[in-house]
């Protein structure tokens, strides 16, 4: 399976015809159907499901755009970060959750910037499953996620920084009255959760006998779009601090008590092979957190 067939069929499963494709590429239709029909044949799978006016792709379709993706992706880092000269550069890869931790991270890349501003970066938001599995195929170097995750598989520094554990309501909602939210508080109320691993044992760790009573109507990934649900009164939405802004809206965050906070560790895969950039970032962080 060669990169260039890879980019022809992303190419064609984004502009859903082979005219439009063939156009992009600057191939005629003819060369890139024989190119195609290789592929399905190499692999042994039917790729597209050919109509009338477009093309659409089969599950092992998306399953391939989704995995050529990556690869390209892939691809194009290790190239950029081969192809330096002595000043030093290239592209480093941060993944992140959803954190205030990442204000850190944020001063971090400007300190670097500024003795090398030849250094890029690429940022990819997910909850910790999300980054750690990027991290794990190559595909991020670095990933900043919220405590508790298992961590025996990957080198980690511990921020100073903590998170603080709440929830999102509107303020219309009866608990809106509250400075602080109890377990027994929240007890058959529609809630929202993260669907992050983990979460729900230090939730549950937390509410103790009322986790039984826990009416939980969703998962989330990432908070904005449960936030909606919020504004709109359908649900409390389980979360951290600081990551919506609350000021002169209808929603209100409202911390738990106890107190309920989780710490802050940037990852990355053990053994790396880091390019000279992301060397420097890690020097970098190092060196800030011995402050």
């Amino acid at each position: 399976m060669e990169l260039r067939v890879l980019n022809y069929f992303l190419t064609v499963a984004r502009e859903k015809t082979i005219s439009k494709a063939a156009e992009v590429l600057h191939l005629s239709q003819p060369t890139l159907s024989k190119q195609l029909k290789e592929l399905e044949e190499e692999l042994g799978i039917t790729l597209f499901i050919r109509g009338n006016r477009s093309i659409t792709l089969t599950e092992d379709g998306v399953y391939l755009a989704n995995r050529a993706k990556e690869i390209l992706s892939l691809v194009e880092l290790t190239t950029s970060n081969l192809l330096q000269n002595e000043t030093i550069s290239g592209k480093i890869t941060i993944g992140a959750g959803e954190t205030r931790g990442f204000e850190f991270i944020g001063s971090v890349i400007h300190q670097l910037r500024e003795i090398h501003p030849e250094i890029t970066f690429q940022l990819h938001s997910g909850n910790a499953d999300d980054v750690l599995e990027k991290i794990e195929h190559g595909l991020l170097d670095f990933g900043l996620v919220i405590n508790p995750v298992e961590m025996q598989a990957y080198e980690y520094l511990q921020l100073s920084l903590v998170d603080r554990w709440g929830i999102l309501v509107n303020t219309a909602h009866p608990l809106a009255q509250k400075k602080v939210i109890t377990p027994g508080d929240i007890q058959k109320n529609p809630i929202m959760a993260s669907n992050q691993s983990f979460v729900d044992n230090q939730l549950a760790s937390w509410l103790g006998e009322h986790f039984e009573q826990l009416n939980v109507i969703g998962r989330y990934n990432l908070l904005y779009n449960a936030s909606l649900l919020a504004k709109e009164n359908i649900a409390s939405i389980l979360c951290i601090d600081g990551i919506i802004n609350t000021d002169n809206t209808d929603l209100k965050f409202i911390p738990f008590s106890p107190p309920l906070t989780a710490g802050i560790s940037i990852v990355w895969k053990k053994n790396p092979t880091f390019s000279s950039a992301a060397k420097e970032f890690l020097k970098l962080i190092e060196k800030e957190m011995t402050k």
